[in-house]
């Protein structure tokens, strides 16, 4: 019993402490969406991508088995980018926009060939025409941002359209 009572504090403790770290802590880089670090006793340290992780569970010495929520990151990665996207082109029409993970784009229309970059949680794709487009997250969905040769992502953009992933889920 007080092995159990032990382990469930242990299992409180940490989630009260990635719950204050989580809270105060700096910002994380958004290429991975976040890490767990794990300080041995010894205080070696091992960093763990909390995009790889499916679960977290505590097992004490009886055997009981704390489970552990894992934190969403608020941003998604440069990761969940990758892969095909269907977008409109804000004449009702849609297109696809393909992005690699080595930087370069794809368009099923007009100057099919650009390159992106992941910004502030969002994908910025320039397109060999001059026009360029960003992917954001707009609350539970995302939304395709289309910028006209000469402006730039943070002036007005030329049409907002929605933009679904079409690729398996999780990246």
């Amino acid at each position: 019993m007080r092995k159990t009572i032990s382990a469930a504090a242990l299992a409180g403790l940490l989630l009260l402490t990635m719950e204050f770290l989580h809270a105060n802590a700096a910002p994380v880089s958004n290429e991975d969406g976040g890490t767990v670090v794990i300080v041995f006793k010894d205080g070696h340290q091992q960093s763990i991508p909390v995009s790889i992780i499916a679960a977290m569970e505590f097992k004490s010495g009886s055997g009981v088995v704390t489970p552990m929520a894992i934190p969403v990151p608020l941003v998604p990665s440069k990761r969940h980018f990758v892969g095909k996207w269907l977008v409109g082109k804000g004449n009702g029409d849609s297109f696809y926009i393909t992005l690699e993970e080595n930087g370069e784009a794809a368009k099923s229309f007009g100057a099919a060939h650009g390159t992106w970059t992941y910004v502030d949680g969002e994908a910025r794709i320039t397109w060999d025409d001059g026009w360029h487009d960003a992917i954001r997250k707009a609350g539970s969905k995302y939304e395709k941002f289309a910028y006209a040769p000469g402006k730039s992502f943070s002036d007005d953009p030329a049409n907002v359209t929605e933009a679904r992933s079409l690729n398996p889920q999780p990246i």
